[in-house]
């Protein structure tokens, strides 16, 4: 049995995603730029939204989410469990999924985040094609 969150309804550009985008809250603005360097990852990189959250995955296999609060926007990570953080930026205690919170006029370590989010995209590819 898979431990990978499937959607049949992922597909390159999703409406519903980009109505979410189109709010003029200015932490979707911050969240809008995370989910773009997750759609440029790879060209299997599809999207949905998932209880209300814009989800990428790769080809139906659900990768990274993203979401927006008032202070901050969390970027999440369906197996973000067993990523290495050496940065030391995902938060969680969950069995598998884990998120980094990207916080108003807080530092960020950005080229910890993209490797982040490139080692949670190619752990997918790599689950999804050993699933294949």
């Amino acid at each position: 049995m898979s431990d990978l969150f499937r959607f049949s309804g992922a597909v390159r550009r999703h409406p519903e995603v980009e109505a979410w985008f189109s709010s003029d809250a200015p932490t979707r603005r911050v969240a809008e730029h995370w989910f773009a360097r997750l759609r440029s990852l790879g060209e299997d990189v599809r999207e949905l939204l998932h209880d209300g959250h814009p989800t990428a995955c790769v080809d139906d296999a659900a990768f990274a989410y993203v979401d927006a609060f008032t202070a901050h926007v969390n970027i999440g990570f369906y197996r973000g469990a067993l990523l290495d953080d050496p940065a030391g930026l995902l938060e969680g205690s969950g069995k598998r999924m884990r998120h980094v919170k990207v916080r108003w006029g807080a530092p960020l370590d950005e080229h910890a985040l993209q490797t982040l989010m490139v080692a949670a995209y190619q752990d997918m590819r790599a689950q999804v094609d050993a699933q294949a």
